[in-house]
């Protein structure tokens, strides 16, 4: 038999309803922004459905205007796909190896890279600068890449994980012959495979997002990824709202996909840590 509703739970719920429509209130705001014509942008009661559509001509000028998204769109997919890719392999690499493969001063070597994560990423920006301008890797895709492949949270993450399957997974494969690399991809991978999807979108949203390392990095205007390209759109067209929002909005499309998409596998991230070991 089906529990009857509490008093209780249906007042959390509507408290909680009304909590995310003031949080999603501003998205809609530049949602509809970006449909208007300039003219109504401020026009006092806010029209949340625009009396006058202009959304054609307003992500016309944002994809193929000035500063076309276009560019910066494939610039950003390069740079997430190929960093989100390489940074999980490595991050759970090293989380294997930290967790399961036991080795001379193993735990101390683990804590002096997790003691790296307390330095902020601003203190090494120098340091980063003049060696990517002495090695070449100055103003191009792959030194941006390579700034994001190796993840101290990332490990740490996945070898929290890993840490969870039992040693008897591992003890049985070696006794059957298999070495750690057969280990890693086809027991140990796999059993951890929603905690790396977790990471992979959470990668993915920082790489896309990141404005420091692009900013620092990067000169040439036809290498600028989305948050670049948003800076610039504003510079030039920072009196029409609408212009911007539209770009706003194209620029989170892709997070949106990615975690719609992932959010499954988020939620099995989660359960798994919660009931691991």
């Amino acid at each position: 038999m089906k529990e009857p509703l509490k008093l209780s739970k249906i007042i959390a719920t509507i408290v909680l309803f009304i909590i995310s429509l003031l949080f999603l209130l501003p998205f809609f705001w530049m949602v509809s922004t970006s449909f208007k014509v300039e003219t109504d942008v401020f026009k006092y009661p806010i029209e949340w459905i625009p009396t006058q559509w202009n959304a054609i001509a307003n992500y016309k000028t944002v994809w193929f205007g000035k500063a076309a998204f276009y560019l910066y769109y494939l610039n950003s997919i390069k740079v997430s796909v190929i960093t989100t890719f390489i940074s999980c392999i490595v991050s759970a690499l090293a989380a294997y190896g930290f967790s399961k493969i036991d080795f001379p001063a193993g735990k101390w070597l683990f804590l002096i890279v997790l003691a790296t994560y307390m330095v902020p990423s601003q203190a090494i920006l120098i340091p980063q600068f003049i060696l990517y301008r002495n090695i070449g890797l100055f103003d191009n895709h792959f030194g941006l890449i390579l700034l994001g492949c190796f993840s101290v949270l990332g490990t740490f993450m996945l070898r929290q994980f890993f840490m969870g399957i039992h040693n008897e997974f591992i003890e049985s494969a070696k006794i059957d012959g298999a070495g750690h690399w057969t280990i890693f991809w086809k027991i140990a991978f796999p059993l951890v495979r929603p905690a790396v999807a977790t990471y992979a979108i959470l990668r993915f949203i920082w790489t896309w997002n990141d404005y420091q390392n692009p900013l620092i990095f990067l000169r040439t205007d036809k290498l600028y990824t989305i948050p670049l390209a948003i800076q610039k759109f504003a510079s030039l067209n920072g009196e029409f709202y609408s212009l911007i929002m539209a770009g706003a909005v194209s620029a989170i499309v892709p997070l949106l996909i990615i975690f719609l998409i992932g959010q499954k596998s988020v939620i099995e991230g989660i359960a798994t840590g919660g009931v691991k070991g």
